[in-house]
């Protein structure tokens, strides 16, 4: 399992980086030929726009499994044993549930609906639910890094060795 843990972390690093620097680069690219050039560059603006999305959702996802998510955390750093582990159930059940309903279940109705309408966007033509596609994709990542999370916090109650993060 950690195996696995270890490859989606350093894929799903990858793949932010690489969508980040790609970013960079179209807001690069953007500036210099409204500025050098005098001819904005459309079809940068546009998909520096949905860049930010897949970088902001998946980068959110990747965080989760990090632990370097905003928490609040000042009352399960008092905590100690089987309380410490009570609340961290309680909130990665919240986590699962938040990213379940909002994200899966309300990013796919989201993701069917505008590929249904056939919506598509301005300039680069793609369809639009293709762009939307990163909320559901960010759900499911979340919901398996906090099944990890569960497990091994449920370990935890039952004696075994094991240690969901030092970061938690």
């Amino acid at each position: 399992m950690k195996n696995l843990v270890y490859c989606v972390n350093k894929g799903l690093a990858f793949f932010t980086v690489s969508l980040s620097v790609f970013l960079v680069f179209c807001v690069t690219w953007q500036v210099v030929s409204r500025y050098v050039f005098g001819t904005p560059s459309t079809v940068t603006d546009e998909l520096a726009r949905y860049l930010f999305m897949w970088v902001a959702m998946i980068g959110a996802a990747y965080t989760t499994g990090q632990h370097r998510h905003l928490a609040i955390d000042l009352l399960t750093m008092k905590l100690k044993g089987i309380g410490k582990n009570s609340v961290g159930l309680v909130i990665q059940a919240a986590i699962a549930l938040f990213a379940s309903i909002v994200l899966v279940y309300g990013g796919s109705i989201l993701v069917i609906s505008t590929l249904k309408t056939g919506q598509i966007t301005p300039t680069l033509g793609l369809p639009m639910g293709y762009v939307y596609l990163c909320l559901p994709i960010s759900g499911v990542l979340m919901i398996c890094y906090v099944l990890v999370d569960i497990v091994a916090l449920i370990q935890n109650f039952s004696g075994k060795d094991a240690v969901v993060s030092e970061n938690q």
